[in-house]
């Protein structure tokens, strides 16, 4: 699964690796993202043609939903039924989107009551982008809500030694297809969801601070003594 990530390099350089006209003014380095909270996703302004990004709900609220809690439940997508899930299906076909970032956190079990977190980021520590799904639920009364989720593949060989699960990293050169609507190939973009290569990852473990998401400072990211 992925339930924390960072995305702590600045906005000129977010803005240059994404390609983004329009951004909010208040993105500011985050060092420990929790379900629940605002994060910025991409997306593609098809009649402007430029890639635009702005803050929605982590924690996909269906448009059909009853009750806005059910996206605590919903923070993350299997690859292996997004083209069969209610919640998911339509919105694979229309609403994809890219949720930047610069690494993620998973808890390594070492024994049956000791788990240690990891930080897992590109070789060369840039940002990447998840692939995600995006809908906007309206309720009866009030303002509309825009909420995410990201979605999660099977482990590449550095993942699995921590976890069975990972958030899907969409190649660079898939990114602009992904976010593009006018492209509806169901196994063209089933391609995109692998795990992503363990050769251009690192991690190291982190210090237990992170483990409440209220901590959002740079010690979130500080390598734990050897």
């Amino acid at each position: 699964m992925c339930g924390r990530y960072t995305l702590a390099k600045d906005l000129a350089e977010v803005k240059k690796r994404f390609d983004v006209s329009e951004t909010p003014e208040n993105l500011k380095p985050r060092y420990n993202i929790a379900p629940n909270q605002q994060v910025p996703i991409i997306l593609l302004d098809v009649e402007k043609k430029i890639r635009k990004m702005g803050y929605v709900r982590w924690g996909l609220i269906p448009s059909w939903a009853d009750d806005p809690s059910i996206g605590n439940r919903m923070i993350n997508a299997r690859a292996e039924t997004i083209t069969t899930k209610a919640s998911f299906k339509s919105l694979f076909k229309k609403r994809r989107c890219i949720v930047p970032a610069d690494s993620f956190y998973e808890w390594k079990e070492i024994n049956t009551k000791e788990k240690i977190p990891m930080r897992l980021l590109l070789m060369n520590e840039e940002p990447f982008g998840f692939a995600g799904l995006w809908t906007t639920w309206r309720p009866k009364t009030g303002d509309p809500i825009v909420s995410c989720t990201i979605i999660t593949t099977e482990p590449n060989e550095l993942m699995a030694e921590i976890h069975n699960r990972m958030p899907v990293i969409l190649e660079k050169k898939n990114e602009e297809m992904w976010i593009d609507p006018a492209v509806e190939e169901e196994k063209l973009l089933q391609s995109f969801l692998k795990p992503f290569p363990s050769k251009k990852m690192k991690c190291y473990p982190v210090s237990r601070f992170v483990n409440a998401p209220s901590n959002d400072t740079p010690k979130c990211v500080e390598p734990m003594p050897p």
